[in-house]
């Protein structure tokens, strides 16, 4: 056997290991080369087999029968650009004219066998220009978020999508959210992942676990208000509620509308205001809203009232006072009882896991993505923290959170807790915490060496 030979096989052997163990360093060291071979040699076949190409124009079947030439072929979709990524390919077409990107967001499950990769998803760039990507490898089977993702204010990083595109939640552009998923889907996973990433943000955090606050009083270093009743819960909310009239008469004492003053200077929320008058934004998280939205007696009845006209007022009027909400629940139905509906109307970004019924995945996508319904009651038990999340353009995509113990959460927060700003209106309402311990061991002192 030559050393060729050798090396052939040890190259072979060394590739079948990187696929198995460790897909992601076969796909860049062998994967990415021929996958983009394979492409673009059957580019052609693959776009005639799937529908994909236009017949010849009228102009190039006269000039070929002028010319005596045989008739054109068929065209498929010109390729813009072809650029390997870390997880697969973004493939840029210019469409011919006559189609549309709708026919080939149909065809993508067909490409994505033709091409032999493991995803494909497409979207439109702008007029006559869609974007394929696709991935090598099942990217959410083991998530590894980027080292280096574009944060801003109010954006932070949540989850890595199932075509290789880190997920962000951004407050600015959607300002609150419902997360719903069953016990041990991932929704607790996530949750304390976003606290993890907002602890490092000029934001107040507020809280209300109803589950005697075991979810969220360990991260409490990094909260200005925390509630785990929903009797303390009801007296928060209405605490918000109050601290929203209040930035909203600071606005309409800052709004500057006089004749010299230019439109773009008008303030209609915080961020039009100075830096030294906007107040700190907050984000309140919901832990379990079943448990505020369930009664017994007449007393719990009216404090549910209550407690849902808040979370209402606030989901309708909160953006522009900088007050975001996350709502999350195991369960989110209508038999929650009145107002629920219309809260769910505010929540714009729409997030589900693993739900036991169809009814809650309905409940989070009937109205905005309706094809995300299948998709969200299809997610198998052996994969927490994968989800499906959309919003109310109709688009949605699978997503997956990376596991953030409790323990680095907590560390998340404590290092960032000089960050945690002092709500005069959520006083009443601030964790009380124990100072926090030094984890540096001070060495004992030596005995001095008796005398002689």
């Amino acid at each position: 056997m030559s050393w060729l030979t050798v090396l052939l096989v040890l190259v072979v052997v060394t590739a079948g290991f990187l696929r198995w163990r460790r897909p992601t360093w076969y796909w860049l060291t062998f994967g990415v080369t021929l996958a983009t071979l394979r492409v673009l040699i059957r580019y052609g076949s693959v776009m005639d087999a799937c529908g994909l190409t236009v017949p010849p124009s009228r102009w190039r079947i006269a000039v070929a029968r002028m010319a005596n030439r045989p008739t054109p072929e068929s065209r498929a979709p010109r390729i813009l650009r072809v650029r390997p990524t870390r997880t697969g390919l973004v493939l840029r077409l210019g469409l011919r004219p006559g189609q549309d990107a709708f026919d080939v967001a149909a065809s993508c499950d067909r490409l994505r066998h033709s091409f032999a990769m493991y995803g494909v998803t497409s979207r439109e760039i702008r007029s006559g220009v869609v974007e394929l990507r696709m991935t090598g490898y099942d990217i959410l089977k083991r998530v590894q978020m980027p080292t280096r993702v574009a944060t801003a204010p109010m954006r932070v990083p949540v989850a890595l999508r199932e075509d290789g595109a880190v997920h962000y939640r951004d407050y600015r552009t959607t300002p609150h959210a419902l997360t719903l998923g069953a016990t041990k889907s991932g929704k607790s996973v996530y949750q304390r992942n976003l606290v993890a990433e907002l602890a490092s943000q000029e934001v107040a955090l507020v809280g209300i676990d109803c589950k005697q606050g075991v979810e969220l009083f360990p991260l409490a270093r990094r909260f200005s208000a925390l509630a785990d009743n929903p009797d303390t819960a009801a007296e928060l909310l209405d605490a918000l509620v109050s601290h929203m009239e209040g930035v909203y008469q600071l606005i309409r004492a800052e709004q500057r509308i006089t004749a010299d003053v230019p439109d773009a200077e008008i303030a209609a929320d915080i961020w039009d205001l100075p830096d030294r008058l906007r107040p700190t934004p907050i984000v309140l998280l919901v832990d379990e809203v079943a448990e505020l939205a369930l009664f017994a007696t007449k007393d719990e009845e009216k404090r549910r009232d209550r407690i849902i006209t808040a979370l209402a007022r606030l989901a309708q009027l909160g953006r522009a006072a900088g007050i975001y909400l996350e709502i999350c629940g195991q369960r989110f139905g209508s038999e929650l009882g009145k107002g629920i509906t219309m809260l769910r109307a505010q929540l714009t970004g729409r997030t589900a896991h693993r739900v036991n019924d169809e009814t809650s995945a309905n409940m989070a996508f009937g109205d905005v993505a309706p094809d995300a319904v299948l998709a969200a009651i299809s997610i198998p038990t052996e994969t927490p923290g994968l989800a499906v999340t959309g919003d109310s353009s109709g688009g949605w995509a699978r997503i997956r959170t990376p596991h953030t113990s409790m323990r680095q959460a907590v560390n998340a927060c404590n290092r960032h807790a000089h960050r945690t700003p002092a709500l005069p209106g959520l006083a009443a309402f601030r964790p009380e915490l124990p100072p926090a311990v030094s984890l540096v061991k001070i060495p004992a002192p030596t005995e001095a060496p008796a005398s002689v």
